[in-house]
């Protein structure tokens, strides 16, 4: 495992993050709990010390399993929990209804509750997980300065916020980290919030590095995902944008054989390839997927084929 300083702060983050979303048990198909334990489990043991999750995951299922998981070690790991998406009840379908709030009097309210789904004094990172346009990020930005000032959390951040509004927060508070979605297939994240996040000492996390899978070459153009994988409605894994990558994921096939690589671990390797990100975020169900992560840190890839990549994203982002 490598390691790293996040951005700015004293905390010392594995540059693999374990993603903890499939361990709220919804959205991405079939859930067995036992197996994601054990993958949360292989991953401490082959030294991730970082683990991404939020409270909306499961409703907060995802905090009490990865709290449940780690058990007395969860004091020594980089926890990073968010969040920003509130909800209210279940309706017939097993669904809460969900809506932004990133009002002060929630920042608290959810900063408790996920403090005692996880079983934790403090929260190393904490991160606001989407904007909220009906209340001032100042607002937001202070409620989180006095939680800090209070020790019920070291650091905090943000996700999912564009270039503008990461300077307002920025401008705001001492934020110490930017989460965004960042992959092959997406590269939302332009050239000026990178380089924000890099001259103002922010870490950046990747989410979505393997593009929720297509990335690895598990699914082929005939791949069909139930409704309780979110997937079957995702656009780059729709028939026609399958087609428009084709391309790439050939490349990606040529490049695993050359270099004895999962594509997988071509991806992640490429990500952590741009020197502004600090860590990428990689969810697991299984034992054998954490390993095979682990495994996308230890090579050097080619300038040549890193270039290509990059040069093929041009297109690929597109469709995302």
């Amino acid at each position: 495992m490598k390691y790293t300083r996040l951005g700015n702060t004293e905390l010392t983050v594995s540059r693999l993050v374990l993603g903890c979303e499939q361990l709220g048990g919804t959205d991405w198909g079939a859930y067995d709990k036992e197996s994601v334990k054990a993958a949360v489990n292989c991953a401490v043991d082959m030294g991730v010390t970082t683990f991404d999750v939020a409270d909306v995951y499961g409703l907060g299922h995802a905090e009490e399993i990865l709290a449940e998981s780690l058990g007395p070690r969860r004091k020594d790991m980089v926890i990073v929990t968010k969040f920003g998406v509130n909800w209210r009840g279940d309706d017939r379908g097993g669904r809460a209804r969900t809506f932004l709030d990133a009002t002060p009097k929630h920042v608290r309210e959810a900063l408790e509750a996920s403090l005692r789904r996880l079983k934790l004094d403090c929260i190393p990172l904490y991160l606001v997980h989407w904007p909220d346009p009906a209340t001032p990020v100042e607002d937001t930005i202070a409620a989180l300065t006095d939680c800090r000032d209070k020790g019920l959390i070291r650091y905090f951040g943000v996700s999912n916020f564009a270039t503008g509004l990461v300077r307002e927060a920025g401008a705001a508070g001492d934020i110490s980290a930017l989460e965004l979605q960042y992959n092959l297939l997406d590269r939302r994240p332009d050239e000026s919030q990178l380089d924000y996040a890099s001259k103002s000492g922010l870490g950046v996390l990747a989410y979505g590095v393997l593009a929720q899978g297509m990335l690895t070459g598990k699914y082929g153009p005939d791949a069909v995902f139930g409704s309780d994988d979110r997937r079957h409605r995702l656009p780059h894994f729709s028939p026609e944008n399958r087609e428009k990558i084709s391309g790439l994921l050939s490349r990606l096939r040529d490049m695993s054989e050359q270099y004895g690589k999962s594509q997988a671990q071509i991806a992640i390797n490429w990500v952590l390839g741009n020197s502004t990100i600090t860590g990428a975020i990689v969810g697991s169900k299984t034992v054998q997927q954490v390993t095979d992560n682990v495994g996308a840190l230890d090579w050097v890839m080619p300038a040549e084929d890193y270039a290509w990549l990059s040069d093929s994203c041009t297109e690929a982002r597109l469709i995302a």
